[in-house]
């Protein structure tokens, strides 16, 4: 059974992919993702913050009294002073280019065309294979229009393809007005790849100490529709690879995503809750299915569901609510 896939051009051995998230703060802990058949791996992501404060802090230390000794002007301080977050998020992606052999991605999670875009070039020599650019960003601002919205997407993208070679994919949210639109945009400006979708980590209110706090609560399968139809309705119209992403968590969630028409489907809550072996389980069950339903690859797999592939490409446009609506007894 060919399980193999492309994907930003990387070849991949199958379509298995852990998303960004905890299970790559380690260089072991990708060790047993990729043991347990990770075809690549996604590094948590690197914050805008995080550079931010790196730069604000270095400027401090190198500045700091100089306008008392001449001599301060030559004094640089030792690494051990002060966190250097980006620096070992660098090094970490260097020990890991070294000690797997599957690609690995880094994930770069920011809102402007700030630092942290120069710092893409950085992760490209240190050996990353691609970049998941993640603009995680909630306009609140009642002036911003959604065009400016639209507009620091194409930005952010913009700025990162003209500093680096390596192939850029885009994770986007849900939340646009014409999502169609946004993808074709996107993928004439240059995105290898399109990431369908994040999750946004809602706040929550305590009720005893009136404060506002971040409660992450891990997916569930019914997530992936989502994603499902997005992708079922952008495959065969974009130059970009389209990663499915949110609610899959078995071996039909990852059949369902490649007939819709992903090229990988990505991976971070089941392994969260079961552990990096699930990667070969879902492995597993994904070849068990297609021996007995005589597919010899996934590339025969995918798209063979997605809109412009079936009967009824109206099933995932507006027809298919009423039918949804009237089907519940």
């Amino acid at each position: 059974m060919d399980l193999s896939t492309t994907y930003l051009g990387l070849k991949l051995k199958n379509p298995l992919v852990p998303s960004a998230g905890p299970l790559s703060h380690t260089l072991e802990s990708m060790k047993r993702l990729e043991e347990s058949g990770a075809a690549a791996v996604v590094m948590y992501s690197l914050f805008e913050e995080q550079i931010s404060h790196e730069a604000a802090e270095l400027d401090h230390y190198m500045t700091a009294g100089t306008e008392s000794f001449a001599e301060a002007l030559t004094y640089f301080p030792e690494a051990k002073e002060y966190n250097l977050g980006p620096e070992e998020y660098v090094e970490l992606l260097h020990k890991a280019k070294q000690a797997l052999k599957i690609p690995v991605i880094c994930s770069l999670n920011g809102t402007t065309t700030g630092g942290w875009v120069k710092f893409a070039k950085n992760l490209e020599q240190a050996g990353a294979d691609a970049l998941e650019l993640n603009v995680y960003y909630i306009p609140t601002e009642p002036a911003m229009s959604g065009a400016d919205v639209e507009n620091r997407y194409l930005d952010v993208l913009h700025a990162v393809k003209a500093n680096v070679k390596i192939p850029v994919a885009v994770k986007l949210s849900p939340y646009f007005s014409s999502m169609a639109n946004m993808a074709t945009r996107l993928d004439a400006a240059g995105a290898d790849g399109l990431v369908l979708f994040n999750r946004f980590y809602q706040p929550d209110i305590d009720l005893e100490s009136l404060e506002v706090y971040p409660n992450v609560i891990l997916s569930t399968p019914q997530a992936m529709r989502l994603p499902l139809r997005w992708i079922a309705i952008l495959h065969g119209r974009l130059r970009a690879s389209l990663a499915a992403t949110s609610g899959i968590h078995s071996a039909q969630d990852v059949l369902k995503m490649l007939m819709a028409g992903a090229d990988v489907t990505m991976m971070c809550s089941a392994l969260l809750r079961h552990g990096p072996q699930r990667i070969k389980e879902v492995l597993l069950d994904v070849d068990r299915w297609m021996q007995d339903h005589e597919y010899v690859s996934v590339e025969q797999l995918k798209g063979s569901m997605s809109q412009k592939s079936i009967a009824d490409p109206a099933a995932f446009e507006r027809a298919n609510y009423m039918k949804a609506l009237n089907s519940y007894k």
